[in-house]
């Protein structure tokens, strides 16, 4: 694939995409977004870049660079970012609580945001109709339709590609996506002030990568489930914390557990980008949510069927505005955790991030580009992880880049990339 934008080239070359779109919106229809043939997406340009949009694609672009902002009165924690306050809880309504992946306050802050009229509708990311375990973008308008989007959604997703059309439509939104996509939508803040207009809230989740669709192809595999059968697929959600549930057209249905499905097959397919970043905590959004796992006496979540838990973080004045407003209209429950509890709850965040420059170096020492990453304190808390699990990390990320992970022999060859349906405006009702 050849570009002609040099940041576009430069992120392809360390392999650095994370799929957000936002070049696509910023490319002026010179660039579109297309899977690739290890099913991620990636940017395809088919003209030149002017100047002033190949300056937004590398203003913004967060394969080039990632910066953590800190807000005016947060707590800049080394390893969880910018914090206003930290708490665990669950929406309010049950059937919330139960469909989300995890305890469903996110779901219950994008209810309120609505019911409250404070945005005209959510932009979100939901199940893809024509391919059911891909995603597409969809413009939330009610709470039904809020819930339709709920529950993780292991797969390569581009909510910013069709970003200017919104910026540029009627009413105000509230943004869902994940970190990097909240941070290439807040970097881009910074040069267009159509975003402070239009966006009043983003809010994120704490992510763990993003799987290629291969990943999704190997559990509906396990499950033995052919693809022509697939009526609609969720990765995780209807409990806490959910099954990978397959449905066919018969009504039929084939379910993975959460430990099979992600730490069997799909964490295995995470693209690059998402080893060397150390922002899966969302350091950019309002409002992060992630799952409150509990952990056994080793630290290592439970992931035993129960009544879903959210950690909740507000890292923003507004954010916290919310969540007291979600809590005070009876949409939210939550309870004041212990920063040092977070440590507990998301333990493979804290090997995330304390690796993060390991990672780094390691694709460095290999003359491979990285993306510019600033305000994450990454010297500092790769000093916790020790001198051997850092030296393991880099010897480990240069392997990978010597000798790349290949794609299974049975897997069906595809084109190197393929077209994505449209991710224009799609209102869920």
């Amino acid at each position: 694939m050849t570009f002609s934008s040099p940041t576009l080239a430069r992120v392809a070359k360390g392999d650095l995409c994370s799929g957000c779109g936002l070049c696509a919106a910023a490319g002026g229809g010179k660039v579109h977004m297309a899977v690739s043939r290890d099913g991620f997406l990636r940017p395809c340009q088919t003209a030149p870049l002017d100047a002033a949009q190949e300056d937004r694609v590398a203003a913004a672009c967060p394969g080039a660079r990632l910066r953590q902002p800190t807000p005016a009165g947060t707590t800049d924690h080394p390893m969880w970012g910018p914090l206003l306050q930290v708490r665990s809880g669950h929406a309010a309504d049950p059937e919330i609580r139960r469909n989300a992946s995890s305890g469903g306050a996110l779901s219950a802050l994008l209810v309120h945001l609505l019911e409250c009229a404070e945005v005209d509708y959510v932009l979100q990311t939901t199940a893809d109709t024509a391919l059911p375990y891909g995603n597409r973008t969809v413009a939330s308008l009610s709470r039904d339709a809020v819930q339709a989007a709920a529950g993780s959604r292991y797969a390569p997703s581009a909510p910013l590609a069709e970003i200017d059309a919104h910026l540029d439509g009627q009413g105000r939104f509230a943004f869902v996506g994940k970190p990097c996509d909240v941070a290439a939508l807040r970097a881009l803040a910074r040069i267009d002030p159509r975003v402070d207009a239009k966006v009043p809230y983003m809010l994120s989740f704490f992510c763990a990568g993003v799987p290629s669709l291969d990943g999704a192809r190997e559990v509906l595999q396990a499950l033995d489930v052919d693809e022509a059968e697939l009526a609609a697929f969720r990765y995780r959600g209807d409990g806490w914390p959910g099954y990978a549930t397959a449905r066919r057209h018969d009504g039929s249905t084939a379910r993975m557990s959460y430990a099979d499905s992600w730490g069997g097959i799909l964490s295995r397919h995470v693209q690059f980008r998402c080893k060397i970043c150390p922002d899966g905590t969302g350091g950019a959004a309002d409002v992060v949510c992630a799952d409150a796992w509990h952990c056994d006496d080793k630290g290592y979540p439970l992931f035993e069927e129960d009544d879903g838990w959210s950690l909740i973080v507000s890292r923003t004045g507004r954010g916290e505005e919310l969540v007291l407003r979600a809590q005070e209209a009876g949409a939210l429950t939550a309870r004041p955790t212990p920063v040092d509890a977070v440590a507990q709850m998301q333990p493979g965040q804290v090997k995330r991030k304390s690796l993060a420059l390991s990672r780094i170096l390691g694709a460095a020492a290999m003359l491979r580009p990285a993306p510019r990453f600033d305000g994450f304190h990454l010297a500092r808390v790769a000093c916790g992880a020790g001198l051997r699990a850092n030296l393991h990390s880099f010897l480990g990320t240069v392997r990978r880049i010597v000798r790349p992970k290949r794609r299974p022999a049975a897997a069906a060859p595809r084109p190197a990339v393929q077209p994505v349906r449209s991710s224009k405006l799609e209102a869920a009702e």
